[in-house]
């Protein structure tokens, strides 16, 4: 899955299949044996390579639809639950005697204002007019400091990035974090890589940048010298940032200040009057990511004229909600974020677009109703059973490690036995009754929900932390793991198999499919190269001997190489450093989920189905996980900004270090997939 450790998933907040050849739902009548026929290509050898022979079939018959970056089993979970929120969208929206601020209302209003394309290209920019308004009023360097401090509230982050989460040396506290931010393009790399590729972005993004200015009514040459002044602005930016790999050192992105220290550190800024202004009053410390980057910002707010600071602040607000506005800002933005970076030749349907947009604004008043209407009990007592299972199962390797000390043992136990698990859904839901939507604006609806968000987070700040909550709704495909909670969340929809109902997942699929890819993973980013350096109580500290530690750092050293020397398109290779994490946690993951599945009776009857054994179909289950494609510019992308691998490699690497997937599929030494015994990866 898109499993993001919590810090990646703090800074980033982790379609009905007309062309998947995957059958529809069928009747209860029919036998799903032989369902993976509908994947797998007997043409590849699982030994040239096992993601081909075991998702081949489907990659063949299942282009890309032209609307989409990438296609596979992510899209078409999506789709399914897509169609299942559409209906009770519309459902809402149709009851126009909703009562006000009731769960259908806010829906039903959200939906109607999202659809309404009529009022929407009339209104055009004039949502956005007070802010810009207010931009345009700036006359001095303080005006500029204040209008950023308000853009925040709105979730535009001009600047740089600030976000509230738990302290990650005192996880019983919630702490504002500030981190390196202001740019528009998605990695700092983009500013400075001389390829021909990302050259071309760099060129396409200022014409990007000028076109959207035209759209304001501005003309052509002052526009094109307004994205001029903004490309120079964020690369000097970009020049202060850490790469994406340097990112991933939770203590060399620990630093915990005094707001007066802040204040020394960018005395360009008074940041109790900044924080004020935002609605954050009466802390005493702020933890920097990184320092140097707030240097730079102080620099630049030295030396650029407040002209220039009025133009960046009117792009980032139009950047911001662009996709909610008029076609004519819609469209170009879809141009660059959709078309150049990712390839995508068109649009997705508006209707997918406004869910996803409701998604973002209330998410969790969405999946209550989700849970109610397509969650049922049994389905969720058979997936706590399985991450049972699974901890068990991390339980016996953990005890039979022959690399590590019975001290450190000790200590990943009591770590072990600590995982908060979640499944399914919250015990108990947010609430949104501060939250105002309306029929009036889709643009002000967006503004009224980023504003509700930045003050229930900002709320954190002065309350106990709230071990129950969950950062990702139930209708998402995908888990995380949190750190500083010392948990796992996995979503209602995380376990989907798309066109199967639960009830015909043998175990063996659902075991590689969920333990391993899923639940496996998830605990094992409690034991990766950031997770590990976190206590059992969610805390920064070296639990680790001295000697332990060492010999940890010598085994990921394998897991880095061994990915650095994996080629995703062209010359372009895995960023072994960056995706480490993830790729300890996929290869965690399919061993324990392994392990746990050879308690099942499935795999002690040892019984042939559809013609695969029980751990034949366990490793099918888990490249079920992640069949699926994308476009070249969206894998190059992904390549420079994701901390994990391609798809097919979270299944062919893992794989290839694992003595089981030898044996099941008789990989045998000359096969592509073969890795000498010495070179295997052997972490948890």
């Amino acid at each position: 899955r898109y499993i993001m450790n919590y810090i990646a998933l703090l800074l980033s907040f982790i379609t009905c299949a007309l062309c998947s050849c995957m059958p529809k739902e069928k009747t209860a009548s029919v036998n799903y044996d032989n369902f993976l026929n509908e994947y797998i290509d007997s043409t590849v050898s699982p030994g040239e390579d096992f993601f081909k022979f075991a998702m081949g079939k489907w990659l063949k018959n299942n282009p890309i639809p032209e609307s989409e970056r990438s296609w596979g089993i992510w899209t078409l979970v999506n789709e399914e639950n897509y169609s299942r929120i559409r209906k009770i969208n519309e459902e809402a929206a149709a009851n126009t005697k909703a009562k006000k601020g009731s769960n259908e209302q806010k829906i039903g209003d959200f939906w109607f204002t999202g659809m309404d394309t009529v009022t929407i290209e009339k209104q055009g920019i004039t949502p956005l007019k007070p802010e810009l308004d207010k931009i345009a009023a700036i006359s001095d360097p303080q005006g500029v400091i204040k209008m950023a401090s308000y853009l925040h509230t709105m979730q535009v982050q001009p600047l740089f990035g600030n976000y509230i989460f738990q302290d990650e040396k005192n996880s019983n506290k919630f702490r504002l974090h500030f981190y390196q931010g202001g740019i528009g393009l998605p990695d700092r790399d983009y500013y400075f890589d001389k390829d021909e590729r990302t050259v071309t972005i760099r060129n396409e993004y200022v014409k990007h940048i000028s076109k959207m200015f035209q759209l304001t009514g501005i003309d052509a040459a002052t526009a094109d010298t307004y994205a001029q002044t903004i490309m120079k602005m964020e690369t000097d930016f970009a020049g202060a940032s850490r790469k994406l790999a340097d990112l991933r050192d939770p203590y060399a992105n620990y630093n915990s200040m005094a707001v007066a220290d802040v204040n020394k550190l960018c005395p360009a800024i008074n940041w109790e009057s900044f924080l004020a202004d935002a609605g954050i009053k009466n802390i005493d410390t702020i933890i920097v990511g990184q320092p140097e980057f707030f240097k730079q910002l102080n620099t630049s707010l030295t030396k650029e004229s407040v002209d220039n600071w009025k133009i960046y602040l009117q792009w980032n607000l139009i950047n911001a909600y662009a996709d909610r506005l008029s076609s004519d800002f819609d469209k170009e933005h879809f141009h660059f974020y959709g078309t150049i970076l990712n390839g995508t030749k068109e649009q997705r349907a508006r209707w997918k677009r406004v869910l996803d947009a409701e998604e973002d604004a209330m998410g969790f008043l969405l999946g209550q109703l989700y849970v109610e209407a397509y969650y049922p009990p049994e389905e969720k007592a058979r997936y706590e059973k399985i991450v049972e299972n699974t901890m068990a199962a991390y339980k016996v390797r953990i005890q039979q490690l022959d690399w590590m000390s019975p001290e450190t043992k000790e200590k990943a136990l009591l770590k072990l036995s600590t995982v908060i698990k979640k499944v399914g859904y919250p015990d108990k839901w947010r609430d949104y009754s501060a939250l105002t939507i309306t029929r009036d604006s889709y643009v002000q609806n967006a503004i009224n929900a980023n504003k509700y968000l930045h003050a229930y987070e900002v709320e954190k700040l002065y309350k106990p932390v709230d071990k129950t909550e969950w950062e990702m709704t139930p209708q998402t495909w995908n888990a995380y793991y949190n750190p500083s909670n010392n948990e796992i969340v996995l979503p209602a929809a995380a376990f989907i198999v798309p066109g199967v109902p639960d009830k015909y997942v043998d175990d063996a699929i659902a075991y590689g499919y969920a333990a391993g890819s899923t639940i496996g993973h998830e605990i094992t980013h409690g034991f990766d190269d950031q997770g590990s350096q976190f206590d059992e109580k969610g805390n920064l500290s070296e639990w680790w001997t001295p000697q332990d530690r060492a010999q940890f750092l010598e085994r990921t050293k394998l897991i880095v190489e061994q990915f650095n020397n994996y080629i995703i398109i062209d010359t372009i290779h895995v960023n072994g450093d960056a995706t480490q994490g993830e790729n300890i946690a996929d290869l965690g993951g399919m061993l324990i989920g392994l392990e746990a599945f050879k308690m099942t009776d499935q795999y002690k009857e040892g019984k042939v189905i559809g013609g695969y054994t029980p751990v034949q179909r366990y490793f099918l289950g888990f490249a079920l996980s992640w069949y699926g494609k994308y476009r070249d510019e969206a894998m190059v992308l992904r390549a420079k900004t994701d901390v994990h691998s391609p798809n097919f490699l979270r299944v062919n690497g893992p794989a290839s270090n694992i003595q089981e997937f030898y044996d099941a599929f008789g990989i045998k030494q000359g096969d592509k997939m073969y890795v000498e015994d010495s070179l295997r990866v052997k972490i948890w």
